[in-house]
């Protein structure tokens, strides 16, 4: 099992990334860090998942294998159809395993700021009202409530099946601003250590 602390040696600059974690944690913010930082394509999941109406678009299975078939991407590691087409690519993957309340705290915050301001999100979606919350069990804060536990039995399922694949793991803010930081002092294109 490769699992690494975000100060262990990477074994390789990657090409192909991947970003786990809970509803909230951040994923989006750290592979469109890890993007820029290793000069990278951002795909973000969410937006091939995503049609009118809340509906998956049908395209997007299609979309997933054309980006794993890629040789250069980084992408969340999230829907259930996507998740093995992405990890058999991988070569690395960096897990957000922050604490429930954290997520939470942070989930919260951003519906709510989507709802005021009537955020745009993907093909004209926007967050529902805030009383949804009562009468939708999948409302996204709930979802991100009950599903926070399943991340990290997945992830180590992962290391199990591709033993290969490093997996870096973040469990609080500070560990993911100190490898971020550790990044930040590593120029791209070289092997940690090696600048």
């Amino acid at each position: 099992m490769s699992v690494l602390r975000w100060s262990d040696p990477q074994p390789a600059t990657p090409k192909r990334v991947l970003v786990a974690g809970a509803v909230a944690a951040g994923k989006s913010t750290l592979a469109r860090l890890l993007a820029a930082h290793w000069e990278l394509p951002y795909a973000e999941l969410d937006a091939l998942y995503h049609g009118p109406q809340w509906q998956p678009r049908p395209t997007f299975l299609d979309d997933v294998v054309a980006l794993a078939a890629q040789d250069e991407w980084v992408s969340e590691w999230q829907y259930t159809v996507a998740r093995p087409l992405l990890a058999e690519r991988a070569d690395l993957l960096a897990f957000l395993d922050l604490p429930r309340w954290l997520a939470t705290a942070r989930v919260m915050r951003r519906t709510l700021w989507r709802v005021v301001r009537r955020t745009e999100l993907w093909s004209g979606l926007r967050e529902p009202p805030l009383r949804t919350i009562v009468s939708d069990p999948d409302h996204i804060i709930r979802w991100a409530i009950r599903t926070h536990h399943e991340h990290a039995p997945r992830v180590q399922a992962l290391a199990e099946q591709r033993p290969d694949l490093p997996i870096i793991w973040l469990s609080s803010r500070r560990e993911v601003q100190a490898w971020t930081r550790s990044l930040a002092a590593t120029p791209p294109g070289t092997l940690d250590g090696e600048a």
